[in-house]
């Protein structure tokens, strides 16, 4: 029998996410996001080497960050931006409010078509949440984007 090249339950990119406590960073991402945790992997000293949770149809790969061996975790800042799509971005936000997340920026109808909002995790994960309410055309996106940045309607 010979292995598929992407595992079933698996999408051909998956993040993997480093955290300075990626216990409590999955207790948090099941209490925020209703993540199903799949398995962890500890060290000896407790951190955890690899673990992984389900978010929606998404596997996300976690541990802890091993600073001796060279992995680092965003410690305050990620440039890299987690997208989740939801059925209600409005209960989605506030929910992960409530656990811990700080708003970056309030939850808004935006013009590509999606409700749209952006949080920090507790653990320095930039994340967007967001419902799709309506599609719009590439040419509807690109004149709305362009009075967006002109200032003018």
């Amino acid at each position: 029998m010979s292995a598929k090249p992407v595992p079933p339950g698996y999408h051909t990119i998956t993040p993997h996410i480093v955290v300075r406590g990626a216990a409590k960073a999955i207790d948090f991402y099941k209490r925020a996001f209703g993540a199903v945790e799949l398995f962890r992997h500890a060290t000896p000293d407790g951190r955890l080497m690899h673990a992984e949770i389900r978010i929606g149809d998404s596997i996300v790969m976690i541990g802890d960050a091993f600073p001796e061996m060279g992995c680092a975790g965003p410690e305050g800042h990620s440039p890299v931006t987690l997208h989740l799509y939801v059925p209600d971005v409005d209960a989605a936000f506030v929910r992960a409010v409530e656990h811990g997340a700080t708003v970056k920026m309030p939850v808004a109808d935006m013009f590509w078509g999606d409700r749209y909002g952006q949080l920090a995790d507790p653990f320095g994960h930039s994340w967007s949440v967001a419902t799709h309410v309506r599609d719009v055309s590439p040419q509807e996106m690109e004149k709305a984007a362009a009075e967006m940045f002109s200032g003018k309607p």
